[in-house]
């Protein structure tokens, strides 16, 4: 006996045997049980999603012999079964692909008058019928806005957009959805286990994600699988005949990531080179795991426990700052982009993990914010190396040169012995945020407080309303950390709600400044003479909001 593909031995025959499209099966099944049963359906959905066997068990009730009309049809008797192999006198299947001549579409309409041969309906069921010519939709349309009792037109399209909207009033629409990996996964398990197929978890879960939603796609690669492996699922064969970046490679390289290793990442990238793996795809399945950790992050029941290695994804979780997987996800999206533009796809790669690691934020821990390759060494000019843990000094208010003795600035880290014993001078808060050089969230809480007092090792600050989405320990410990590594020694940092009355945080400080350096550029545009020409001989206008202070320092209004 010939071999069946899994794809077609195990196409759903009923409609508790469809896997997803629950929203399609319970308006069918209501339809059908209660006798409001439409003259035209319109299925909609990418390949593989099921448009083909839904109709066809729809068929198969409104014809079965045993049971009438009934959402469960006998599958026993010759209807049902005559359906199920294709070849009942009275289902039509038209690939509309290879008949859009009008002519051949009018043939096809003329016999729908006629009464069914066997059946109690006559069945058309149209695939692809975006792919009719103007005509033959129009053949089609007189069709359905007076149809026979007897005919049911079962319509089937994965582009519903070239349907003309005179179609589609006329049907009732049912939009297929893409199948779930998790749906797929145990779909896949339950024909593995009945086929007697050894496999492992994994190999079946880089199946479901690689048929994108198709479950006829899965079971293609299924069969496949089944091949290459001799009988048995492997992770690694699934891998190997996919030609996809090995979990252990992924995990290895946002490993390298959380590390800062920059050496490891290019390693890793020269071991994918050597197995002459495309490195085009690696980016996507990177972004695929960030998104896995970032679920695991913020809501951990989201994330898919079909996934074999879900363990390691909530380890990973553990370990990285919530603000570096959101940004390694953004420079992955933009370096997969540009992808095409690089002068080849490993150059691409690295140079979007490199930039990873060049714009990655402050730790949250104790960690160095370093690499082995040098990150964060000496900038030209003499500027000295940031201490580890913090970020430079941000330009363009250069950090001083040190001091002969390492003794703290008074003015930047508050009570030193430079004022009289007793009195200290106080801390100008918005030049210490400056110097903390925080980025991220940490950087904007230190931006939108004021300083209220500093009494031994108990520094309290007072947080703008609006921004009380900072309040959180997270960032309050990084301030603080940051904030004693400054001092030179531990301080803790109380936090209150209390903002006084007309007081400025450094933030406020930039935005005044800003608006100042705005007004005065609008100033001198005013009164620039060869504006003030253009204005008396045009009648010219400078267009409001149009002009923009220069960078602080050059000494020139810039008009935008």
């Amino acid at each position: 006996m010939s071999y069946e593909v899994l794809a077609r031995k195990w196409r759903p025959r009923s409609f508790p045997e469809l896997v997803g499209q629950d929203h399609v099966r319970r308006a069918l099944v209501n339809a059908l049980d209660s006798g409001r049963l439409h003259h035209a359906y319109l299925f909609t959905g990418t390949r593989g999603v099921g448009k083909t066997t839904i109709a066809r068990i729809l068929a198969k009730s409104l014809n079965c012999e045993t049971r009438g009309v009934s959402s469960e049809p006998c599958g026993e008797c010759s209807a049902c079964r005559e359906v199920d192999e294709g070849r009942f006198i009275d289902l039509i299947e038209v690939d509309a692909a290879s008949r859009t001549k009008v002519d051949e579409t009018r043939e096809l309409l003329e016999n729908v008058p006629y009464a069914p041969s066997r059946g109690r309906y006559k069945v058309y069921l149209i695939d692809e019928v975006h792919m009719f010519s103007t005509h033959s939709f129009n053949a089609l349309l007189k069709t359905l806005e007076e149809p026979p009792p007897h005919v049911r037109f079962l319509l089937a399209t994965t582009d519903p957009q070239k349907v003309p909207v005179t179609i589609l009033s006329r049907c009732l629409q049912f939009n297929l959805r893409l199948m779930p990996v998790p749906a797929i996964v145990e779909h896949l398990e339950k024909i593995a286990g009945a086929e007697q197929v050894e496999y492992d978890a994994a190999a079946l879960a880089q199946i479901a994600r690689a048929a994108a939603g198709s479950m006829r796609d899965a079971l293609s690669l299924l069969d496949q699988a089944i091949a290459f492996g001799q009988g048995t699922v492997r992770a690694e064969d699934v891998e190997a005949m996919l030609g996809t970046l090995s979990r252990e490679r992924l995990f290895a390289l946002v490993e390298a990531l959380v590390a800062a290793d920059a050496e490891a990442l290019l390693e890793e990238v020269e071991q994918l080179a050597q197995a002459a793996a495309d490195l085009s795809p690696v980016l996507a399945d990177l972004l695929s795991l960030l998104h896995q950790v970032a679920l695991a992050q913020t809501v951990p029941e989201a994330l898919d426990e079909s996934v074999a290695d879900a363990e390691r994804v909530r380890a990973l979780a553990g370990r990285m700052a919530p603000e570096d997987v959101q940004l390694y996800y953004q420079i992955g999206t933009l370096g997969r982009r540009d992808l095409g533009w690089a002068p080849d796809a490993r150059t691409g790669l690295e140079m979007t993990l490199l930039r990873m690691l060049a714009f990655r934020p402050e730790p949250a821990s104790g960690e160095a914010a370093t690499t082995k390759t040098g990150a964060g060494a000496g900038r030209a000019g003499g500027g000295r190396r940031p201490a580890p843990g913090r970020a430079a000094a941000p330009e363009p208010e250069p950090e001083p040169e040190p001091e002969p003795e390492p003794e703290p600035n008074p003015a930047r880290s508050g009570p030193s012995a430079a004022g009289r014993p007793g009195e200290p001078e106080p801390l100008d808060w918005e030049r210490t945020v400056a110097a903390l050089g925080l980025r991220g969230l940490a950087g904007e809480l230190g931006a939108n407080t004021v300083l209220l007092g500093l009494e031994g090792d108990r520094v309290r600050l007072a947080l703008a309303p609006e921004h009380d989405h900072l309040s959180g320990d997270r960032y309050r410990k990084r301030l603080e950390k940051a904030l004693s590594e400054h001092l030179g020694r531990p301080v803790r940092i109380e936090l209150t709600r209390e903002l006084p009355a007309a007081a400025e945080t450094p933030a406020d400080a930039e935005r005044r400044r800003g608006e100042d350096r705005r007004r005065e550029a609008e100033r001198a545009i005013a009164d620039d003479p060869v504006v003030q020409a253009f204005q008396e001989r045009f009648d010219a206008r400078v267009e409001a909001g149009s002009v923009q202070p220069a960078e602080p320092g050059t000494g020139e209004a810039d008009n935008r």
